[in-house]
């Protein structure tokens, strides 16, 4: 049980450190993700910046994913439900071009300057943990695809399988616990208060962070 996404990025930032994970920047996942993020960026010493995807709705079932995008279009895709609903490949074009204009709108939202160049960088992505783990997929995809040359995902928290399905995908994953019963990542926190934007876009400026 983490007190609140402060201190477990504060205990996330250590672990890396103790792992010898050298970071060019940081990028959190918003909006939880950013306390997070903001705390592993200090620790490390590097620059914060974010990386979004939107979840891919099931048709007449919007809250089961049927996978992920990023705010480029880089696509997760969960298979084994796509095939269980029989679920069209013009549905997910559909969604998957929704879905990351929404997560550009995220980006837009918070992020003052201009994206972050990642050719050729050692990146970490940070969230406030991994439940189904298409979020973090779809975003790892995005910075490789961007030409990242080491990508990092690191959570205080995750499911067993998500976090083995994440770490085909990732150079390496950082995972502080892994509860067999994981339920929702809210459980794992004392505090899971939702982050408003004004926070999310004050953890972006190292000057006005909460």
């Amino acid at each position: 049980m983490f007190v609140n996404r402060r201190t477990a990025g504060e205990q996330l930032g250590e672990e890396l450190l103790d792992r010898d994970v050298d970071a060019d920047i940081v990028l959190a996942v918003p909006r939880g993700g950013l306390p997070l993020g903001r705390a592993v960026a200090d620790r490390l010493d590097v620059p914060l910046d974010i990386i979004a995807a939107k979840k891919l709705g099931a048709p007449n079932n919007p809250e089961l994913a049927i996978g992920a995008a990023a705010s480029d279009g880089s696509l997760y895709r969960n298979d084994d439900v796509i095939d269980q609903l029989d679920v069209s490949e013009e549905y997910i074009e559909e969604q998957r071009e929704w879905a990351a204009e929404t997560a550009r709108d995220k980006e837009a939202t918070y992020r003052t300057g201009e994206p972050p160049d990642f050719d050729g960088k050692r990146v970490v992505i940070v969230d406030d943990g991994l439940a189904t783990g298409a979020t973090a997929i779809a975003c790892i995809r995005m910075a490789e695809a961007a030409g990242a040359e080491h990508v990092v995902l690191a959570v205080p928290v995750g499911a067993p399988e998500s976090v083995d399905e994440a770490a085909q995908e990732a150079d390496e994953v950082v995972v502080l616990e892994e509860p067999m019963r994981f339920g929702a990542v809210g459980r794992h926190y004392e505090d899971f208060s939702q982050v408003s934007d004004e926070e999310a876009m004050a953890y972006l400026d190292r000057s006005q962070t909460p």
